[in-house]
């Protein structure tokens, strides 16, 4: 069932991350570490951080949705969107880094989902009246952003690899920065609020394939990228389930 609330949501969170982490799977690396932004947004909207509460627990509410919903889709054999198969599907290589499958998860929800999310619970004219609380996320990612990386660090000792590879860290892997992620989000949002429902159909699907292929990038970045990876892997923790709790325990 759809979660209807901001606590509906964690709770449906912890349950795959639960499950994901008694199977010793990189699935539950997103959703570690969506629940603690989650968390995050609960907080914000009790302490009247948004200029309107209310909406953004609704925004919220439809943002996750799209990605628990992506996730039961692929649980029960079906096919979610692209971006989302791409990003659950990575989860069965062995190969990649804990930072790869992250941004996989992550590349799916900010590059496809928000957009969405933004122009359903604001369609047309109301649009702009959503942007100052939008982008108060950011503020809320940006807290989060140096503890994710700390416990990142904490298994992943030779990622700083990325650096001397590719220029910088955490964007290396396909030039994936979130804040740039979030100002497309919102350029998508602009463009979906105005169209018919018939228009948004095929404006989703193409940015669904834009996102996958993003998400093909991130997960085969190319040949010199791939070797340096090779060796930040060899270093890493396997310890899975270890690396979810520490993911699920930033604040």
């Amino acid at each position: 069932m759809p979660a209807r609330t901001i606590d509906e949501v964690i709770q449906q969170l912890d349950a795959i991350i639960a499950s994901e982490r008694a199977k010793k799977s990189p699935l539950g690396f997103f959703p570690a570490l969506y629940r603690q932004v989650t968390v995050k947004v609960k907080q914000g909207i009790a302490d009247n951080f948004f200029d309107d509460g209310p909406r953004m627990e609704q925004f919220d509410v439809i943002f996750a949705n799209r990605y628990l919903t992506a996730f039961e889709t692929y649980q029960s054999g079906n096919k979610p969107t692209r971006a989302w198969r791409v990003a659950f599907k990575a989860a069965a290589d062995n190969e990649l880094i804990i930072l790869q499958h992250l941004l996989l998860g992550i590349n799916a929800h900010i590059n496809l989902d928000l957009g969405i999310a933004a122009a359903e619970v604001a369609p047309g004219s109301a649009l702009p009246s959503l942007e100052g609380d939008f982008n108060k996320i950011n503020d809320l990612l940006a807290s989060l952003l140096d503890p994710a990386q700390e416990a990142i660090n904490e298994f992943s000792p030779l990622l700083d690899l990325l650096d001397k590879v590719g220029g910088r860290t955490d964007e290396a892997i396909a030039n994936f920065s979130i804040d740039k992620a979030r100002e497309e989000a919102w350029e998508n949002a602009q463009l979906l609020a105005g169209q018919s429902p018939t228009q948004q159909q095929s404006t989703i699907n193409l940015l669904d394939r834009k996102v996958s292929f993003l998400g093909r990038l991130i997960e085969n970045p190319g040949y010199i990228l791939s070797k340096a990876l090779e060796i930040i892997r060899f270093a890493e923790s396997r310890n899975v389930p270890a690396i979810i709790d520490a993911l699920g325990s930033i604040q």
